[in-house]
C-alpha cells in the first residue's frame, strides 16, 4: 500500500504532539500519589474548624475509589480533557493542537486500559500528510522502540494535584469549599509535574506559586488551579486542572469490532522516529 508522507519538520511536529501528550506534558500522571483517605466522613468540606485544610484538600484528590469520573485541564503547551475509569485501570485522553506556523492541526486520542493501548490521529492542513483510519488504532509495544512512549494505566489524578497540594506551603479555606495557598513547585514530587527545568527557571518564584482549589458538595476535588509566573522568556500561564462527574461518567472499556483496528506501519514509524 503506497503511505502518504509529509515533509520531516511535519514528522518531527507531529511527534512534538505525541511526545508532549504522552510524556512531557504535566498533566499525565505518574508523580506520587496523594495522602491516605480520611478515616472517617465528615458532612462538608468546612464540617469541622479545627480540620487542617491542607489534608481536607488531600483528601479530596481523586484516588480510584471515586468511580469514574472526567477531567480536563492546561498548561504552558496543551490542552487535554478525558475520562478516568479506576476499576477499568482506564484513561482516555483527547486533545487538538491548533494550527502552527505551518499551518497544520492535530486531533488526538488516546485510550490505555492497564498496559494495553489505542490510538486515534487526525492530521490536517497541507497535502502529503499521513491519514489514519477513524478508528482506534491498537498498539503492539514490541513495536515502540521506546516502550514508555506510550504509559501504561498509573492512577485516577492525572492532573496531579496530588504532589502539587502536597507541596503547599501554606493552605486557608476562604468559604465552604474554596482553598486558596501557596505551593512551593521545586519541592519534592511537585518539581517533577512542570516541564523539564521549568522549576529551576523561576528561581525563587517557584517557591511561592499561588495557587486557588473548590472540592465540591461530594467532598471531591473540582478544580485546581496555579498561577505560574513568567521566566525568563516564558510568560506566565495557568496551570489548570477540572474534576467532574463522579461516579456518573461513562465507563471504559476495550474498542472492538468495527470500532477498532491494528496501528498501521505508519504509526510507529511517528512513534519511533
Amino acid at each position: 500500500m503506497t503511505q502518504a508522507t509529509g515533509s520531516a519538520s511535519t514528522t518531527r511536529r507531529t511527534v512534538g504532539v505525541i511526545a508532549a501528550m504522552l510524556a512531557t506534558t504535566t498533566l499525565l500522571g505518574g508523580c506520587g500519589p496523594k495522602s491516605e483517605p480520611a478515616s472517617a466522613p465528615q458532612s462538608s468540606p468546612s464540617a469541622s474548624p479545627t480540620a487542617d485544610p491542607k489534608e481536607t484538600l488531600l483528601d479530596a484528590v481523586p484516588d480510584g475509589t471515586e468511580g469514574t469520573f472526567r477531567f480536563s485541564g492546561k498548561d504552558a503547551t496543551s490542552t487535554i480533557s478525558g475520562r478516568v475509569d479506576p476499576d477499568a485501570k482506564g484513561v482516555e485522553l483527547n486533545t487538538t493542537i491548533p494550527p502552527g506556523a505551518d499551518g497544520i492541526s492535530v486531533k488526538m486520542s488516546v485510550l490505555i486500559i492497564a498496559e494495553e493501548a489505542w490510538m486515534k490521529m487526525k492530521l490536517t492542513g497541507q497535502a502529503g500528510l499521513p491519514k489514519f483510519p477513524d478508528k482506534w488504532m491498537k498498539l503492539d509495544r514490541t513495536k515502540l522502540t521506546d516502550s514508555e512512549t506510550i504509559p501504561a494505566y498509573d492512577g485516577a489524578d492525572q492532573g496531579n494535584a496530588g504532589p502539587l497540594i502536597q507541596a503547599a506551603t501554606s493552605v486557608q479555606e476562604q468559604s465552604p469549599g474554596q482553598y486558596a495557598g501557596v505551593i512551593d513547585v521545586s519541592a519534592g514530587n511537585a518539581a517533577k509535574v512542570l516541564e523539564e527545568g521549568e522549576a529551576a527557571a523561576l528561581g525563587e518564584a517557584a517557591k511561592t506559586v499561588p495557587f486557588t482549589a473548590v472540592v465540591g458538595a461530594d467532598k471531591q476535588l473540582s478544580s485546581l488551579t496555579l498561577k505560574i509566573p513568567a521566566a525568563g522568556k516564558a510568560k506566565a500561564y495557568d496551570y489548570v486542572i477540572n474534576y467532574a462527574d463522579y461516579g456518573t461518567a461513562p465507563k471504559i472499556s476495550v474498542p472492538t469490532g468495527a470500532a477498532a483496528t491494528n496501528a498501521p506501519k505508519m504509526a510507529y514509524e511517528i512513534l519511533n522516529n
